[in-house]
C-alpha cells in the first residue's frame, strides 16, 4: 500500500469520504467548523455537497485527501483558523496573533482503518499548510492518556498522534469529547 496525500481539489473524492449517503441524511461533511451553526443546519445533503464542491474549486483547498492508488481512503480538514469557527470559539482559545492554520477533522474510510492513514493525513496536512505559507499549524485533539475513545469522537485525533508528528501541547481548552479534554497542539512551520 502506497498512500499519497494531496490537496482536496477533487470534490467527488471528498464527498465519497464525508458526504451524505442519502439525500435526507444529516451528516457533518466537515461543515461544522467552517459555517455558522444556523447556516449549516439549514443545508440539506444537496446543499452541503454544493458547499463542498465550491470549496474544492477554491484556493486554498478545504483540506487534504489520502489516496491508495485511485481510491480516496482518508480526509483531513485543514484551513486558516481565521476562516473557521475556531476564530470565534469560546472553548478553544487563541494563543496569540499568529495566523495559524487549523487541522480539526480526520476521516478514514471503513476497510482502511488501522493502517496508519491518519498519520499520512496529518503529515499531508502539515505539508499543505507549510506549502501555503502558514507560519504554524494547530490541532485540537483529545488528551485521552491512552484510554480507549469512542470511534465517532476520534475524528479530532489524539494528543499522542499529534506529538508523534512534531506538535507540542500548547494549551488547555474548555472543550471535552467522550469524557476526555481537548488540548491545543501546535507545530511551528516557519
Amino acid at each position: 500500500m502506497v498512500i499519497e496525500v494531496r490537496a482536496a481539489t477533487d470534490a467527488a473524492a471528498v464527498l465519497t469520504l464525508v458526504g451524505a449517503k442519502s439525500p435526507t441524511a444529516r451528516v457533518c461533511t466537515c461543515l461544522s467548523y467552517r459555517l455558522p451553526s444556523r447556516e449549516r443546519r439549514e443545508l440539506d445533503a444537496a446543499g452541503a455537497a454544493a458547499v463542498i464542491r465550491s470549496w474544492c474549486a477554491a484556493e486554498p483547498a478545504p483540506g487534504v485527501v489520502a489516496w491508495d492508488g485511485d481510491e480516496p481512503v482518508g480526509w483531513a480538514a485543514v484551513h486558516p483558523r481565521r476562516e473557521t469557527t475556531f476564530a470565534r470559539s469560546r472553548v478553544i482559545p487563541h494563543l496569540d496573533d499568529l495566523d495559524v492554520w487549523s487541522v480539526w477533522c480526520f476521516r478514514v474510510r471503513p476497510g482502511h482503518k488501522r493502517r496508519g492513514i491518519m498519520h499520512h493525513l496529518l503529515d499531508g496536512a502539515v505539508r499543505f499548510a507549510a506549502g501555503s505559507g502558514a507560519p504554524a499549524i494547530e490541532g485540537y485533539p483529545l488528551d485521552n492518556g491512552g484510554a480507549r475513545i469512542e470511534q465517532t469522537m476520534a475524528y479530532v485525533g489524539t494528543l499522542a498522534l499529534f506529538e508523534q508528528h512534531g506538535f507540542t501541547r500548547a494549551a488547555e481548552t474548555a472543550s471535552v469529547l467522550d469524557g476526555h479534554p481537548r488540548v491545543i497542539a501546535r507545530r511551528v512551520l516557519a
